[in-house]
């Protein structure tokens, strides 16, 4: 799949371990490397989603269209589909079995 970053800042930590580790620790950084990996290795977002280490699932309220991966608890890694138009299911949900491109937005602790 292929994998982008919501700003140019967020794709600078994410290009190297190194400031991963800085910006996060090391055993986050560790669970970052591993789930973009998981994420970079599936052909859509489907097959990630099934990845059941991960814990991925899709969010609703005011993060209605995105995504969430377990990180070190309590902090997920946050990303939507990055097509335009999103692919759709007849009943208006996103076909993840079409996303074969997301887009990493943040690592929070939304709860």
């Amino acid at each position: 799949m292929e994998i982008t970053f919501a700003n140019r800042r967020l794709a600078q930590v994410f290009a190297s371990h190194g400031t991963l580790q800085r910006q996060y620790g090391r055993r986050m950084a560790l669970t970052i490397t591993q789930r973009i990996d998981g994420l970079r290795a599936a052909g859509t977002l489907a097959e990630g989603l099934r990845e059941p280490r991960s814990r991925m699932h899709q969010l609703v309220g005011n993060r209605d269209e995105q995504f969430a991966a377990d990180l070190v608890h309590p902090y997920r890694l946050i990303f939507r589909s990055a097509h335009s138009p999103v692919p759709r299911n007849r009943d208006g949900g996103i076909d993840t079995g079409q996303v074969t491109a997301i887009a990493i937005l943040e690592v929070v602790d939304y709860h």
